[in-house]
């Protein structure tokens, strides 16, 4: 062979071969021009290619090719190889004509459309294993192209697909007459036939460009959101530390060019957690506070419970979600906001407040800091809050009077309950006239309470009860301003101990006198509503009565 063949090819250090110079020139114009700056020389031709894509079985392959008059079978098997491997060698038509084998395989690809999927998946797993070239980005992003649309035909017309692991080939199929459970089972495997197809071939940088297709495509973002983590998982089993970090900071990447009403809540604090072990970048650390804040709303109270970083002297990472409640604001900074959202939220908070409190290293100004993360009118009900004020007041004990003030100051002393007023007005821990302020907070409830009764009372009552009713009202009302008018004057002579002890009779005085008239105007509000009930009944039938003839 090498006394008839009179040039030796070195491809990639891997394996040589001896061929013939003027045939293998008559296609390759990279080694046409490397003979053409050498003229004179016949003897001891020896080219050494380096980095060859597909190394010595690609080049081969272009060996067939120009030994066959520039035919060769071109598949989905190879080519990727020969597309690589033509643009390499530059085996365009300047060189051969029509007989170029760029321009044959770039018209096979062409075609792949009408691949299957295995050859899809192998085209694709094969050209991973290329020198990273042009031409092979190319066939990626073909592939890529190629297969989210397939999914998408697939996902609108048939739930299965050629694949080991489809539901066509594992026989799963959906029955009419099978129970809830099994249709939401067999629903799911229809879903997410493919992932573990990809997911054992596409590295990072594909899964960007997967997820870049999905969202050219339209595809379902809750199934991709569903394979980007089933992607992290899958491939940290036997990944290095380095390399969990590139899938980790790919899938967040990912996953927010998706509907983030697509993306699981929870699936995000699983994320989270990874990411804080492996020290993400912080722009990945931000986008994913984002896109869990975006969402705080459907978060659990154990979700928020994470660990402080190293080196943090708080038992909880109190930072973070200080970032949720910001990003979940800013996300529903405009108009048409369900105040539902805001409401699930603020208990949200206040549990976590109240989990945290204990905590003796919390500093006065994060404690705070949660209190007022949200805006008042996200709360119906200061109860809790005032609950976990409480807790913090009796571990941090060393609290200045500046510092303490602060914290009484950070409560809306118009929505504490009854029960929760009652409490506060034996709280030591609480000046005496922030326990007036929560009383006076239960008169204004009172008034409010008696001008709604006031309104409905004049559309159903007699004239004879009405004014009964009015003068009962104003007794209540002289009682509860009494009351009111007894404490306020003993808020300049708290220091006095003897003025507290009274200034606290008068308020558990006015505290169980609110709780009685609070227990008088239920029950008006009750006959209030019977009342109109049964003459809109009464007005009803009048009204279906036959006119009588006259």
């Amino acid at each position: 062979m090498a006394a008839v063949c009179d040039l030796e090819v070195d491809v990639n250090g891997e394996e040589t071969f001896f061929i013939h110079k003027n045939i293998i020139s008559s296609y390759c114009g990279k080694i046409r021009n490397l003979f053409d700056k050498s003229k004179g020389v016949t003897t001891n031709l020896k080219i050494i290619l380096h980095d060859f894509p597909g190394g010595p079985g690609s080049f081969e392959l272009v060996t067939r090719f120009c030994y066959n008059n520039g035919k060769i079978v071109i598949n989905p098997y190879n080519a990727h190889r020969l597309l690589c491997a033509a643009h390499y060698l530059e085996m365009n038509e300047t060189i051969s004509g029509s007989h170029n084998l760029l321009e044959q395989t770039k018209k096979s690809i062409e075609e792949i459309k009408f691949w299957s999927w295995p050859e899809l998946l192998s085209s694709l797993k094969n050209s991973l294993d290329l020198v990273p070239v042009k031409s092979s980005s190319q066939i990626h992003e073909k592939c890529l192209d190629s297969i989210v649309a397939r999914l998408v035909f697939t996902s609108e017309t048939s739930p299965s697909c050629p694949s080991s692991s489809s539901p066509e080939s594992s026989g799963l199929r959906l029955s009419t007459d099978s129970k809830s459970t099994e249709s939401l089972r067999s629903g799911f495997l229809r879903s997410s036939w493919w992932f573990e197809d990809l997911a054992n071939i596409l590295t990072p940088s594909l899964v960007k460009q997967l997820v870049k297709s999905i969202v050219l495509y339209k595809f379902d973002h809750g199934v991709s959101s569903r394979f980007l983590f089933y992607y992290q998982k899958s491939r940290f089993f036997d990944a290095t530390p380095n390399e969990k970090l590139e899938i980790l900071e790919t899938v967040i990447d990912c996953l927010s060019l998706l509907d983030q009403t697509s993306v699981s809540c929870k699936n995000l604090f699983g994320i989270l957690r990874v990411a804080l072990n492996l020290n993400v970048k912080k722009i990945h650390r931000n986008i994913l506070e984002r896109m869990i804040g975006s969402q705080l709303d459907q978060a659990t109270l154990d979700n928020l419970l994470v660990p402080s970083p190293h080196g943090s002297n708080y038992l909880y990472d109190v930072n973070l979600v200080l970032q949720f409640v910001k990003h979940f604001l800013t996300a529903r900074s405009g108009p048409g906001v369900p105040i539902s959202e805001f409401t699930k939220v603020a208990g949200l908070i206040d549990s976590y407040v109240a989990e945290v409190a204990p905590d003796p290293r919390l500093k006065p100004c994060k404690f705070l800091a949660l209190v007022k993360a949200l805006p008042e009118s996200a709360r119906d009900s200061y109860d809790d809050i005032y609950h976990a004020i409480n807790i913090y007041l009796q571990v941090h004990t060393g609290l200045s009077d500046k510092e303490k003030t602060s914290i009484f100051n950070s409560l809306d002393y118009t929505k504490l309950s009854s029960e929760s007023c009652n409490h506060l007005t034996q709280n030591a821990k609480f000046p005496p006239r922030y326990a007036a302020l929560a009383l006076k907070g239960q008169q204004l409830k009172l008034e409010n309470l008696f001008r709604g009764i006031d309104v409905q009372k004049r559309f159903v009552l007699p004239p004879h009860e009405l004014v009964a009713t009015e003068t009962k009202n104003d007794e209540m009302r002289e009682q509860v301003v009494i009351y009111a008018e007894q404490v306020v004057p003993y808020e300049a002579k708290e220091d006095i101990v003897s003025e507290n002890e009274k200034m606290k009779a008068h308020l558990e005085g006015m505290q169980w006198r609110v709780v009685e008239l609070e227990k008088v105007c239920r029950k008006m509000q009750t006959q209030m509503s019977k009342l109109l009930k049964s003459k809109s009944s009464r007005q009803t039938s009048a009204k279906s009565l036959p006119r009588l003839c006259s």
